[in-house]
């Protein structure tokens, strides 16, 4: 008979003595208390408060500590996340590994300065001394009466059937040998496959000094496939992956047969690829993932903390011409299922859709707490933070182009000689000026209107406020990207998606061979 302790004996376990460390999937999914088939979407309140050991009483006790020495404001972030990973390469299975993080975080804040503290450890102890600690950000004393706290209903944008601590290790096998044997039967060039499964369940507990109290279930799941084919000594590597906010159910069979289809075809038909002439040219891009150009190149410039400090090319472009009429751009964090979708920020404001650019306009930045004070809004619900150990920052959510007039077709027979971009990687920005460098993983030239070869290692550069101004055209078929991309931004990382329409840029550099 197997041993096992309750899922509160062994989260207050883990915060004391091994936060972060390895522990095995099976342990998990066979030593979990929590019921079958229920979500913590499912949870109230009661349920989160009991989830992390707490009371409303012992959070406003902590926010008094927190405000004692003067300080404006006091929010605090409980956080627990279970990651699970799977990794399969030369036909086996040869890693595998389970990351538990578990805390609370503690932020006080006078005026725009922040005091931030955190503890693996959720007791009222250390969560009084982090509290104390956040709070040396103020410098006089106070005595501060706790706040009753109300929570908002809010709305839920990742249903799932089966929470990821249901789902065993030996339920996703199986969907690793599937993609890899399907791999291998593609094309008999394929001498190479590597595929992983990741899974992610994060609960949130958050209050405030102002009475608002919110809480969230986030699901997470991935599986991605690169492969490696070999002709006549030639090598390439492609790949491609699915991630969302989903369950294991969103990886069907359907599913399986396209991860396997798509990482083959881009990367054989890097045999034929060719490299264009350099200079300027039409560029195309397509629909889908090649929005991450769109979210480094023009989505970081908006996020407000970069204005509020006047470095970013945007700072003075509210209410002015940056595009044509039939460019809208939004950020959008209630998109279903989603990978950048959440229901709440980490500052207790609910998610929404932010118009950044509308109608060719500049309508908004993106803002979070501190931000929106200075600039007299309301927080667009983007104050991300990548854990409890981070302070939340103005971030991105979905950031995409709204369909425009334009079909995909009626885009490509414009073009005489150009190239048409459909995945990136290594991209590099400069936030202030705006000035950006893609390497454009897969593509086509663009001949006499038409897609004719494919095109691989080169690379574009530009500078996305002067491609904002220079589209010329953007087609009725907006694609959500179905990958999974992680945004970086001092030293955090929290999880995004992009979007776009096929989309005709007049003129971008592009590095290929000398005509």
């Amino acid at each position: 008979m197997k041993a096992c302790i309750n899922r509160r004996d062994f989260l207050k376990t883990g915060a004391v003595t091994a936060a972060g460390a390895a522990i095995l999937p099976q342990f998990l999914s066979q030593c979990t208390s929590a019921p079958a088939q229920v979500t913590g979407a499912d949870l109230s309140l009661n349920d989160y408060l009991n989830h992390f050991g707490v009371t409303q009483e012992m959070i406003q006790q902590v926010i008094v500590q927190g405000l004692s020495k003067g300080g404006d404001y006091c929010d605090v972030y409980f956080q627990h996340v279970i990651g699970n990973y799977i990794g399969l390469e030369d036909n086996a299975v040869n890693r595998a590994y389970s990351d538990v993080s578990f805390g609370v975080g503690i932020r006080v804040l006078k005026g725009d300065q922040t005091g931030y503290s955190f503890s693996e450890e959720i007791t009222i102890e250390a969560m009084k001394s982090a509290a104390r600690t956040a709070a040396n950000i103020a410098t006089s004393s106070a005595k501060v009466a706790p706040v009753a706290f109300e929570s908002p209903k809010l709305p839920n944008y990742y249903t799932i059937k089966t929470p990821w601590e249901d789902v065993s290790i030996n339920e996703k096998i199986p969907y690793l040998q599937k993609i890899n044997e399907k791999v291998f039967a593609q094309d008999n060039r394929i001498i190479k496959s590597n595929v992983s499964f990741s899974d992610e369940t994060s609960y949130v507990l958050f209050a405030n000094s102002e009475g608002t109290m919110t809480y969230d279930y986030l699901p997470m799941g991935q599986i991605g496939v690169s492969c490696t084919a070999e002709q006549n000594g030639q090598k390439e590597q492609n790949g491609f992956n699915l991630s969302g906010r989903n369950g294991i159910e969103f990886f069907s069979h359907e599913a399986i047969d396209r991860l396997a289809n798509e990482a083959v075809k881009r990367t054989v038909d890097l045999f034929d690829a060719v490299k264009p002439k350099a200079g300027e040219l039409p560029v195309v891009l397509a629909a889908g993932s090649s929005g991450i150009l769109l979210h480094e190149a023009i989505g970081h410039g908006m996020e407000a903390d970069f204005n509020r400090k006047g470095t970013s090319i945007f700072s003075d472009k509210i209410g002015k011409k940056v595009a044509n009429d039939f460019v809208t751009i939004v950020d959008d964090g209630t998109n279903a299922n989603i990978r950048g979708s959440i229901n709440v920020d980490d500052e207790g404001n609910a998610s929404e859709c932010t118009y950044l650019v509308e109608n060719g306009t500049m309508n908004s930045y993106l803002h979070d707490r501190i931000s929106a004070k200075h600039y007299g809004v309301k927080p667009t619900g983007n104050g991300r933070r990548e854990s409890f150990r981070h302070i939340p920052l103005p971030r991105m959510r979905n950031t995409y182009m709204l369909p425009g007039p334009h079909k995909k077709d009626e885009i490509i027979e414009t073009v005489k000689y150009g190239i048409y971009a459909d995945t990136f990687t290594n991209g590099q920005v400069m936030i202030g000026a705006g000035d950006f460098t893609f390497y454009v993983k897969s593509g086509y030239l663009i001949e006499d209107g038409k897609l004719t070869r494919p095109i691989k290692d080169i690379n574009i550069i530009g500078n996305g406020p002067q491609v904002l101004k220079d589209i010329e055209m953007v087609g009725d078929d907006l694609k959500m990207a179905e990958g999974g991309w992680t945004c970086g931004k001092n030293g955090q990382g929290v999880p995004v998606s992009q979007g776009l329409p096929t989309v005709k840029v007049s003129k971008i550099t592009v590095g290929g061979v000398n005509a």
